[in-house]
């Protein structure tokens, strides 16, 4: 027969204070988790939105819709300003908007399911895909691979279609240019840089990945889009709206100034300047955070192909002004948040709209603000809007318990 051993004063000492510690950190989880502890943290949530919300209005915008996705599934708004300087309509919070170069990464998503599917290689060359159609100049298809066009190192110079008048905007608004004509428009320049060697953002980059899509599924990148993510997500309010210059209502009008302290231009009707991929996806502030919820949930990608996803490298210098610590992996951005750790999304901007989203590591906690009149006169002006567009995104990702703060 054997006995247990007696435990010594000192030994039971340490076994009494892990009990004890144990015990508070499961109070402390109980409490946290208690009703009345969840509705302080909504209400702070929700302050803290409306606060930042009504700090981007006041540096000039006209208007801001911002979602937040709490980790426990709770739904928050919070709307600035005004929908229509006219009638001082006021912004929805389930307002669309042309998403602009979010749209990228919808895109990029389509590109990594292909190569899980073994339908294309990352390391395939333009001129596979596409023959002849990046040449002249010193572009050379064969040097630049799909990953590179993915991540900007492509060097392809954009020579992108866009407003420099209100008479121009009016006159160009109902303009459609295809991807091989904006592709061709490219072409007539030498490259920024030898593929590889550096980093520079490329619109036309990706209207080449989106003729890719055609080309290996037969099916526009749209379609795509739609088949792959919209409609398995239930992203009802998401959708390529082809040559129609206007959106669904609800809606909040956008306005430019194409000179410093000139008129307010009403610039929402339009085609809008992208539509090949590059950019084109209207949404709302719900499906953009759905998107990359499931995306970065491990939803639309297999393991593999969302590691390559993250897989980073630092922006320009000129990005990093406006992005600081920002890092570009395949059509998704890494950005430090101030609590620790990074979150991941894409933002976009076009003609007054600027989007911004981010979402956890983990895909538990997301937001999305929408801007829309977005009239800044200055680099100046446009800095101070992102830093107080980035701070909303911040502070919403940041100031709850159990935020995810890992470098995945």
């Amino acid at each position: 027969m054997t006995t247990s051993p007696i435990r010594s004063p000192r030994r039971r000492a340490r076994s009494v204070r892990r009990n004890l510690a144990l015990a508070a950190i499961v109070a402390g989880t109980l409490s946290a988790s208690a009703p009345g502890a969840m509705a302080a943290r909504q209400h702070d949530d929700q302050k803290r939105l409306r606060r930042d919300a009504a700090a981007i209005t006041a540096l000039g915008v006209t208007g801001v819709q911002a979602r937040l996705i709490t980790s426990d599934g709770r739904n928050l708004t919070a709307t600035s300003g005004v929908a229509d300087v006219a009638t001082r309509r006021p912004v929805s919070p389930n307002g669309h908007f042309r998403i602009a170069s979010v749209t990228k990464a919808f895109v990029a998503t389509v590109i990594l399911q292909l190569a899980g599917d073994g339908r294309l290689s990352l390391d395939d060359t333009v001129e596979r895909w596409l023959p002849g159609v990046v040449s002249g100049n010193g572009n050379d298809g064969r040097t630049i691979t799909i990953r590179r066009l993915l991540q900007h190192t492509s060097g392809i110079h954009d020579d992108y279609p866009d407003y420099t008048s209100a008479e121009d905007f009016y006159r160009h608004r109902y303009d459609v240019y295809t991807a091989e004509q904006t592709v061709a428009r490219a072409m007539r320049h030498r490259p920024d840089f030898q593929p590889g060697e550096d980093w520079s953002y490329s619109n036309t980059g990706y209207v080449l990945l989106g003729m890719i899509i055609q080309r290996v599924t037969g099916h526009s990148w749209h379609e795509e889009v739609r088949d792959r993510i919209t409609r398995p997500l239930g992203l009802h309010h998401t959708f390529w709206p082809g040559t129609s210059p206007t959106l669904p209502r609800p809606h909040a009008e956008t306005y430019q100034r194409f000179q410093p302290g000139g008129p307010l231009v009403d610039v929402t009707e339009q085609v809008g300047s992208g539509t090949n991929g590059e950019a084109g996806l209207v949404s709302t502030t719900a499906d953009v955070n759905r998107f990359f919820r499931a995306l970065l949930g491990g939803r639309l990608l297999p393991e593999a192909q969302l590691a390559q996803m993250k897989q980073t490298m630092p922006v320009s210098g000129e990005y990093q002004r406006f992005m600081p610590g920002a890092r570009d992996g395949l059509g998704l951005f890494s950005r430090p948040l101030s609590c620790g750790g990074v979150y991941w999304g894409h933002e976009g901007g076009d003609s007054g709209w600027i989007t911004a989203d981010g979402v956890t590591a983990d895909g538990r906690r997301s937001v999305t603000v929408s801007l829309s009149g977005v009239y800044a006169d200055s680099p100046d002006d446009v800095l101070r809007v992102e830093q107080a567009e980035s701070k909303l995104v911040d502070d919403a990702l940041c100031t709850a318990p159990g935020t995810d703060r890992t470098q995945s």
